[in-house]
């Protein structure tokens, strides 16, 4: 039977792949999660190419929705324009240490690995129906470009990415910003990230607008983005011990799609010990390890902007999942925390989730000793964002002879200042890049208001 997905509300109907990925937020609010958990091929070789390795393990979740001819191919075009023969790479950086580099992509950050894939899934699935949508997406930096270059010029897809203004590196905003492509609009939110999620989960949540424009989601809600990103970590676990043994991953996180999908791949089968939440100074995931209480303070800015966020919506997917599937009492306890900004989380959860998590912060004064480090002894330059995996994953590691993988989630010129702050050398844009720092910027400042976003939103026939 193929695997269906239900809502963590528990309000919203049971849907199938296509139309989790067309909806993207359940209509009760909640995130869509599978009914159950495949277990990963247990045939599938270390050494498969990555589009094998991919379509293998993501099929279970997709059959009965999608002729497997057209998903393997979907899944080959994806990773073909990545610029690494074995597109998620992994570097020995010693003393049982990896960097899984997943900045090979076209703009250059983990993100392309979903958004890519799930550019042609919402084609594939538009022209079958013959369908349009408007794609709706809030972004810390990455996920706007990534959802942007898999999207432009799809001519069944209209576009909206917020962005909070002032809030992302130049290159990011950039990245955005000069894509020339009718279906793409840029937003800047005066306000935080949190700010430009909350607006959309709004217009999400506004039945009316949702229908008349018929809004889709990019963002980690939409399953198919956490869904592609379990390939990497079966990806580098298997060739870092392809015997099966035991590893263990560090990965800077913000919205906490990226370690969710660990923790999804660990549960296919995947031998994992440790998964690590490495923190920057906004720290809400850290600090509810450490407490207990989910509590959300005022987002500050860093030198790692893609993870300054005080609500990490996929923690929600965690909590019904280590709740045993209660979504009576997962609602209540979210809706507590969004009216008064904090919520304990029971004891029990918790238990569980402190077996299979760990969690640390670094600030920016660590972030900068971090690369500036690396650079010193090995040559390394390391974005700010993976330098924070690197320095709480050495911290918080368990144990020194269980191999530790670290999500190197992004390419360091896409924060060159706060590199060449911390080494004195300017990381230079890879040629692939293009001539992005003197391209016209087309992009328009918003207040913080569904009112101003909604006469960006194309309403569709």
């Amino acid at each position: 039977m193929p695997i269906s997905y239900r809502s963590t509300r528990g309000a919203a109907p049971e849907l199938g792949f296509a139309d989790v990925v067309l909806a993207g937020l359940a209509t009760d609010g909640g995130l869509y999660v599978p009914s159950e958990i495949p277990e990963l091929d247990a045939s599938l070789a270390s050494t498969a190419p990555y589009s094998e390795m991919a379509a293998s393990i993501m099929w279970p979740f997709v059959e009965g929705s999608i002729d497997r001819d057209d998903f393997d191919s979907m899944v080959v075009e994806t990773y073909e324009g990545f610029s690494h023969l074995d597109v998620a790479p992994l570097l020995d950086i010693g003393h049982k240490q990896w960097l899984c580099d997943l900045s090979h992509g076209p703009t250059l950050a983990f993100k392309d690995f979903a958004l890519q894939l799930l550019g042609r899934l919402l084609d594939h699935e538009l022209t079958r129906r013959n369908g349009r949508v408007t794609v709706i997406g809030a972004t810390s930096g990455d996920t706007g470009s990534a959802a942007i270059h898999a999207l432009a010029r799809r001519d069944r897809i209209d576009v909206v990415i917020l962005h909070p203004e002032g809030r992302v590196s130049d290159v990011q905003r950039r990245q955005m910003t000069t894509v020339d492509a009718p279906n793409i609009t840029n937003l800047a939110v005066q306000g935080t990230f949190d700010d430009c999620q909350d607006l959309v989960k709004e217009a999400f949540n506004d039945v009316g607008l949702r229908a008349s424009a018929r809004l889709a989601a990019v963002n980690s809600i939409n399953w198919a983005r956490v869904m592609a990103q379990t390939v990497y970590y079966v990806s580098a676990a298997r060739r870092v011990a392809p015997d099966g043994a035991a590893v263990s991953f560090s990965v800077p996180t913000g919205n906490f799609g990226n370690v969710l999908a660990g923790w999804y791949a660990k549960h296919m089968g995947l031998s994992v010990d440790q998964l690590v939440i490495a923190s920057n100074r906004n720290d809400v995931l850290t600090r509810v390890m450490e407490t207990g209480e989910l509590r959300a303070d005022r987002v500050v800015q860093s030198l790692s902007p893609s993870m300054d966020i005080q609500v990490s919506s996929n923690f929600e997917r965690l909590l019904f999942e280590v709740s045993g599937s209660d979504a009576k009492a997962v609602t209540e306890l979210l809706t507590r925390f969004r009216a008064t900004g904090a919520a304990t989380v029971p004891a029990p959860w918790m238990d569980r989730i402190r077996d299979e998590f760990d969690a640390g912060r670094l600030d920016d004064e660590g972030t900068l000793a971090e690369i500036a480090r690396a650079h010193a002894e090995s040559g390394l330059l390391l974005d700010p964002h993976t330098a924070v995996g690197l320095r709480v994953g050495r911290n918080r590691r368990r144990d020194p002879d269980v191999p530790l993988i670290v999500m190197a989630t992004a390419h360091p010129a896409k924060f060159a200042a706060a590199v060449e702050k911390a080494t004195g050398v300017v990381p230079e844009l890879p040629e692939r890049a293009g001539d992005l720092l003197n391209l016209p910027e087309r992009y328009a400042v918003v207040p913080n208001s569904l009112d101003a976003i909604r006469a960006y939103l194309p309403l569709q026939s």
